[in-house]
């Protein structure tokens, strides 16, 4: 298999969104904002809006639990997460 230079998966995918779907997917249990934001290298108000898109999309779900707010995938975004992870192992 022949190796890519890293910046080839950003001209398929926007980085923080993609690699945000595989840390939920990798954390197993639902996780926070801030501990993902931290993952990914962005700031914890980047993430809030990256992962308020994917609940639009219905790839995420958000569980408050008076007042703490944990992130899980929806089966759709659990599926989705796989394929990225994929992917970025196949250009990698």
């Amino acid at each position: 298999m022949v190796k890519v230079p890293k910046d080839i998966f950003e001209v398929f995918f926007r980085k923080k969104p993609a690699m945000i779907l595989v840390a939920l997917r990798k954390g197993g249990k639902n996780r926070y904002g801030s501990v993902l934001a931290k993952e990914v290298d962005c700031t914890y108000s980047h993430a809030v809006k990256i992962l308020q898109e994917m609940e639009k999309a219905k790839l995420v779900d958000f569980e408050k639990n008076g007042r703490i707010k944990t992130i899980k995938l929806t089966m759709n975004g659990d599926r989705i997460a796989d394929h990225i992870e994929k992917i970025k192992n196949l250009l990698f």
